[in-house]
């Protein structure tokens, strides 16, 4: 199953995330792959990710008859205030020659002439957009528009940046992926500007930032219908309300569960009652 933004790109509608594995990256990914995955989340960012390491999955992969063109690679250009000192740029640089050498170093990384999807990590600062982040997206569309990217997007961004973002932008956000927390309706606000725009909008920690919820008797009694686990029961309910989730799960045998949802169908009735569980 794939799902498509507005510049007619599809991509695979489950995503494997790769934050917080450490040594265990390229084993994680290459398991992954394996389960099934096709689309492949990362970011050039030492403090939680270990993008060589993914890189070296998929060279492991092409070996196993898996080539990069099968998959579908989403890295991110991650500013100065998210990074430690291993900066994959010079960090005294202008804006735009860090997102330059950021994405060169993550071409290099990843062993590939170009990328699914180059994505702004965060906005420079919490309220808004200032000049740094204009700067940067301006930098971001220009990997874009020479083809080197064939999706570009913005990460951890809240409903008024990023309608800021799609008003003035030469290139709007073809994705955006936010943490999704129950208790706020699942990010509703950012949802429904990715909606009305054609944005593709990617959820993560849809487990870890709702563990309430899968406690809830309600999902449980939905999980025995379906015979299956409450993590596959929230999967599916993304993907109904039209989210693309990421699971960043290291057990094998949670992998293909996971990836089972796709063939789950939650009833009208069962959506709403998740909608509004945590709220």
């Amino acid at each position: 199953m794939s799902v498509t933004a507005y510049n007619q790109v599809p991509m695979p509608s489950f995503m494997y995330g790769t934050a917080w594995k450490k040594d265990a990256t390229a084993q994680l990914v290459e398991q992954a792959v394996a389960a099934g995955f096709r689309a492949i989340d990362t970011a050039n960012q030492l403090i939680h990710y270990q993008e060589a390491l993914v890189g070296e999955a998929l060279l492991a992969l092409a070996q196993q008859g898996i080539p990069r063109e099968r998959l579908f690679l989403q890295t991110k250009f991650t500013p100065v205030n998210g990074q430690d000192h291993r900066t994959p740029y010079d960090a005294k640089a202008d804006l735009t020659t860090q997102v330059k050498q950021s994405f060169a170093s993550s071409l290099a990384h990843l062993h590939t002439t170009y990328l699914d999807s180059y994505v702004l990590h965060g906005p420079y600062q919490r309220y808004g957009l200032g000049a740094a982040d204009w700067e940067v997206w301006a930098a971001i569309e220009g990997l874009y528009a020479s083809g080197k990217t064939k999706m570009i997007g913005i990460s951890n961004v809240t409903a008024e940046q990023l309608d800021q973002l799609c008003v003035r932008a030469a290139h709007k956000p073809m994705v955006v992926q936010n943490r999704c927390y129950a208790s706020l309706g699942w990010d509703k606000e950012v949802r429904e500007i990715c909606r009305t725009q054609g944005i593709v909008y990617q959820g993560f920690s849809l487990l870890t930032a709702n563990r309430a919820v899968l406690i809830e008797p309600e999902v449980r009694a939905i999980a025995q219908r379906l015979a299956t686990g409450v993590a596959q029961v929230i999967f599916r309910f993304a993907m109904q309300i039209g989210m693309l989730p990421l699971t960043g799960t290291t057990n094998p045998q949670h992998m293909l569960e996971d990836l089972q949802a796709e063939q789950l169908a939650l009833t009208p009735e069962e959506v709403r009652l998740i909608e509004t569980i945590g709220i």
